[in-house]
């Protein structure tokens, strides 16, 4: 019998970012794409979600080498996470720039050893064990993004990465359609494709689009130009500086993401502007207003990022005034629509002006339309078709187009993050599910802070909580004192002095009644006290019972 393909996604499948996926056959892997995902609204104090890597890290002795398509951080962002899981350095092929920006976050953790970077470009071919990668130009919001087109044992997968046919893309070329065809003529066995903008009608506007924008807005205003965008966006901040520079305005870049990938992306290249050009943040002041472009982070509400500081009136260097003007050049991640509201709001009350998508063609999309997706799955012509990298709603509508051009409803893969999925050369199936969960990263915490923590402080978030000091004999359990009970977040003690009074009152009989183990009076207490509050208040703070022998 046949080896089946292997194809795991552990991120990506059914939502925007963390994109990883691994290919494997007769044990041995290949994994595309490490990324993370910015946390969304309800997941209270934590800073990044990541993939659970746990599959890869108790295979690492198979693990032939990691291929990133794109230095988006959906895509790269989870790198460190992997690596400092690994008990020795894994090879890992990418496009120049996203090399670039790879060496940058690995330097970030101390982890540059771990990785044996190998650049390669549009054409070039490598053997990862079992697997033959070709890579293929597709023209995205990042220079250097790759397709990839990659041999099996079982027939050839192409994995799209992240693309839009632009035919007039900035500083690029347009998406190599002509390779893609030409892999559809010889025979493609899976074709996993970008669903991001699948419920978007037509074709995706050009990069051009945003130029003509910048250079419209440039040309008018008479204040501070602030622009944030991702700090991975190179082709973005390109297009910014090359227009301040033909508007006589000055750049400064602040944020520590967006001052590091500047950093490397002069160096290797890839912005035509001198580090000497730049004014640093503390310089800006000596510069009148007319003369100043900012380029910055925040553009998705992140709490620490430059541009949220600024709106709260916190930055160093940075204050918010009447007659700047701001640009948000991005496109909201779902789940990041309050974060990144709030922060319009804050800084349109200090008397900016802000200019955003959709309102205004500050940026375009880096990804296909429905058109552009159509088109792709009609020039590949696969035998299977896995919709890739988007919520399931996208997912399904891709497989919905890709039934409109002719592929089988019954040969098209719609499955989630942690399915694995096995392919023949004639038939797919789907397996037990691994993995595919959720890895919160919180402060220097990986995979600490769960369900049950997120549960805790959602409680707390809506209701509060209190804390009961109970202090006892400790041979007899004897109640010494009065109970004390302290209130945050739930009421306020002195306008609540009639109901703190019956609630320890309940409490003192509770431990009498409980007896002399101090558990058992913990328990009584709380499930008292749940109650009590519950029909006074119609609230449930969390009980925190305290019991004190002495």
């Amino acid at each position: 019998m046949t080896i089946p393909l292997r194809v795991l996604s552990l991120g990506g499948q059914g939502e925007i970012g963390r994109n990883m996926t691994v290919l494997e056959y007769d044990g041995e892997l290949l994994v595309v794409d490490c990324g993370l995902m910015f946390p969304e609204h309800d997941m209270l104090g934590v800073d990044l979600v990541i993939p659970d890597i746990t599959y890869v890290v108790e295979r690492q002795d198979r693990l032939r080498g990691i291929v990133i398509t794109h230095g988006h951080e959906d895509h790269l962002g989870a790198l460190p996470y992997l690596l400092q899981e690994l008990t020795a350095p894994i090879p890992i092929w990418a496009s120049r720039l996203t090399a670039g920006l790879i060496t940058v976050r690995l330097r970030e953790f101390k982890l540059a050893h771990m990785a044996e970077i190998h650049v390669v470009a549009p054409g070039d071919e490598r053997a990862i064990g079992p697997f033959t990668v070709e890579f293929i130009h597709v023209a995205h919001s990042i220079p250097d993004a790759l397709g990839l087109a990659i041999g099996t044992p079982v027939g050839t997968v192409i994995h799209t990465g992240e693309y839009k046919l632009d035919l007039t893309p900035y500083r690029s070329r347009p998406t190599d359609l002509q390779r893609l065809a030409e892999l559809g003529r010889k025979g493609v066995l899976l074709l996993m494709a970008d669903s991001t903008n699948a419920d978007r009608p037509g074709t995706t506007p050009s990069e051009q689009e945003v130029t003509h924008a910048l250079e419209h807005i440039f040309a008018r205003a008479e204040g501070r130009i602030i622009v944030s965008t991702f700090a991975s966006n190179i082709s973005r901040v390109a297009q910014v500086m090359e227009t301040a520079r033909r508007h006589g305005r000055q750049v400064a870049v602040i944020g520590r993401s967006m001052v590091d990938n500047v950093n490397m992306a002069i160096e290797w290249g890839y912005l035509d502007i001198s580090h000497d050009e730049l004014v640093r943040p503390h310089e800006l002041d000596r510069l009148p207003p007319e003369r100043i472009c900012i380029i910055c982070t925040g553009s998705q509400g992140e709490p620490t990022s430059a541009l949220v500081r600024m709106a709260r009136g916190e930055h160093r260097t940075v204050t918010i005034q009447p007659g700047d003007l701001v640009i948000l050049s991005a496109t909201t991640i779902p789940g990041n629509e309050e974060l990144v509201h709030r922060t319009v709001n804050s800084l349109f009350r200090l008397g900016a002006t802000v200019l955003y998508p959709p309102l205004h063609p500050v940026h375009v999309s880096g990804h296909a339309s429905q058109e552009e997706l159509k088109l792709m799955l009609s020039l590949v012509r696969p035998r299977f078709f896995m919709p890739i990298q988007g919520e399931y709603r996208h997912l399904v509508l891709h497989a919905q187009l890709a039934e409109q051009v002719g592929i089988p409803q019954e040969h098209t893969i719609v499955v989630e993050s942690g399915t694995p999925v096995a392919i023949g050369p004639e038939q797919w199936w789907a397996e037990e599910p691994v993995g595919g969960d959720y890895i919160y990263v919180d402060g220097l915490g990986v995979g600490d802070v769960g369900t049950v923590v997120l549960r805790d402080r959602h409680r707390l978030s809506q209701d509060g909580f209190i804390v009961v000091v109970i202090v006892v004999e400790r041979e007899t359990g004897q109640l010494l004192e009065r109970p004390a009970l302290l209130s945050r977040g739930f009421v306020y003690m002195a306008e609540a002095e009639s109901l703190m009074e019956a609630a320890a009152d309940l409490v003192a009989r509770s431990v009498i009644e409980a007896g002399p183990l101090a558990v058992e009076a913990e328990q009584a207490v709380r499930k008292r006290l749940e109650k009590f509050f519950y029909e006074r208040t119609r609230r449930h703070p969390m009980i925190l019972p305290l019991v004190i022998p002495v």
